[in-house]
């Protein structure tokens, strides 16, 4: 199966990071109030960074590289070309 790790930003600019196999459902049941408990007292604005091709495992490692990035680097993650979400 095909793992994706994205990152949201915030309401409050702030960052979330997760993972999923669908990011446009799961970027919709964050919107509709139906995801992280993160969300409760700021709402997701836009997904703003993606990567594919990730096993269960392997996203759930990058998801934890991500999340211990300070902000500056995550800026940068976003980016830079790793960033596999179609900007149109």
């Amino acid at each position: 199966m095909n793992w994706q790790v994205y990152i949201i930003l915030c309401s409050d600019d702030s960052f979330y990071t997760g993972i999923t196999i669908d990011a446009q459902r799961r970027f919709a049941q964050h919107t509709a109030g139906a995801g992280a408990k993160y969300f409760r007292g700021r709402q997701p604005r836009c997904l703003v960074y993606l990567e594919n091709n990730h096993d269960r495992s392997s996203a759930s490692r990058r998801e934890f590289q991500i999340k211990q990035l300070c902000r500056d680097d995550k800026q940068r993650l976003i980016a830079s070309s790793c960033n596999q979400l179609e900007k149109n």
